[in-house]
């Protein structure tokens, strides 16, 4: 059973910064492509950055440029530094991890950009 741990989350002022980690309970960390979603109230879930085993990085345009995602395979651990954050930002950040052909999800976390 493959557990995801996010933490990092809370109440920041437009323009500042928080620091996003999620630690996974797996083996197979090292080969899964991690991502960070974020759903909005009334909105769908949406992706707001990923990262494949090879390092390559996608963003949402939305993000690009203000968030930044890692990983750190000898921690099971996958970092989202988010700059410049705005009131939209606003959502519960959900951490997901692939592999095999099975996807994963966290229990989400919190963020509250105020204005």
């Amino acid at each position: 059973q493959v557990q995801l741990v996010e933490s990092g989350g809370g109440l920041v002022q437009a323009g500042g910064s928080l620091r996003l980690s999620c630690v996974a309970s797996t083996s197979i960390f090292s080969i899964a492509t991690m991502g960070w979603y974020r759903q909005a109230p009334g909105k769908q879930r949406e992706l707001a950055a990923a990262i494949i085993s090879d390092g390559s990085t996608n963003y949402a345009d939305s993000v690009k440029g203000r968030f930044t995602i890692s990983r750190d395979n000898a921690k099971n651990t996958v970092y989202l530094q988010m700059n410049s954050l705005k009131p939209e930002d606003t959502a519960v950040y959900y951490c997901k991890l692939t592999a095999l052909l099975r996807a994963y999800w966290g229990q989400g976390t919190q963020v509250t950009v105020s204005s």
